[in-house]
This record gives C-alpha cells, sequence and structure tokens, in this order.
C-alpha cells in the first residue's frame, strides 16, 4: 500500500470502512478480560435486567477500540495526534459495528501536515453508536 500524503487528499474524501463481526456474549466476555472492564451489565442477563435492560450491552470502549483499530489501519498510529469519542447509543448484541471516517480538513500546524477526520462507528441499521473526531499528521 502506497504511504496516504495530504496531497493526495480532498476535504470530503472518504476512508475505506471497516466491518466487525457481530457482537456476540463471546465477544463482551473477550472484551473485558482484554479490557479490565469487568462491569456485570455487559456479561451477566441477571445483572443487565435488574437495570431495566433486555439484556446485557456492549462495553462503550468496545466501539472505540474499533474506531481505533480503523484509523490506525489507515495509518500509522505515530501520525495519530489527537483522536476523540462521544457515546451517542448503546451498542446491543448482534450488532454489527461500520467504522466510517470522511476528511473534514486539511490544515498545517507548526509546520506539519495534518488532516482532521471525522469518524463514526454505526451498526448496521445505520445507527450511530460512537462519533468522533482525529487529527493525523501526514507527509506533504
Amino acid at each position: 500500500m502506497s504511504a496516504i500524503t495530504q496531497d493526495s487528499l480532498n476535504v470530503g474524501d472518504e476512508l475505506p470502512p471497516l466491518t466487525m463481526p457481530e457482537i456476540t456474549r463471546t465477544t463482551l466476555a473477550l472484551f473485558a478480560g482484554a479490557s479490565g472492564d469487568h462491569n456485570p451489565i455487559h456479561i451477566d442477563i441477571d445483572v443487565a435486567r435488574k437495570a431495566g435492560m433486555t439484556d446485557v450491552f456492549a462495553q462503550g470502549m468496545l466501539p472505540m477500540a474499533y474506531l481505533g483499530r480503523f484509523l490506525t489501519d489507515w495509518a500509522p498510529q505515530a501520525s495519530l495526534r489527537q483522536f476523540s469519542s462521544r457515546f451517542t447509543a448503546i451498542t446491543d448484541l448482534g450488532d454489527r459495528i461500520t467504522c466510517t471516517g470522511k476528511v473534514v480538513e486539511k490544515l498545517e500546524r507548526d509546520g506539519e501536515k495534518l488532516v482532521r477526520l471525522e469518524l463514526t462507528a454505526a451498526n448496521q441499521s445505520g445507527d450511530t453508536k460512537l462519533a468522533g473526531e482525529a487529527l493525523v499528521a501526514l507527509d506533504a
């Protein structure tokens, strides 16, 4: 794959999407182990129901981790200057998350060429679960 440069991108360009496998109970258990987030509302259906939910649901950091993977599949981790997100909806069992991004600005800061990206993690119905932004340094 050839290196992405700021000159090769235009505002409005979309990044290649990343679609993850369906979220299952196994996904949640494995992510709990990997992240250290063992909150039982994500693993134990009885706890989730006592909290008023119909079933367990994904840890909020799971779709954020997907967005992080999406970014580092597109550009080297060392190129990331900022990465932020906000949770917009619960990610349910059975959701298949697709991460997308779009170039919304090209800028230069302290001699470094950057692009600002608008990021989204949405399920198969198009419901946004996470919205975010990243600032990525690219060669000219």
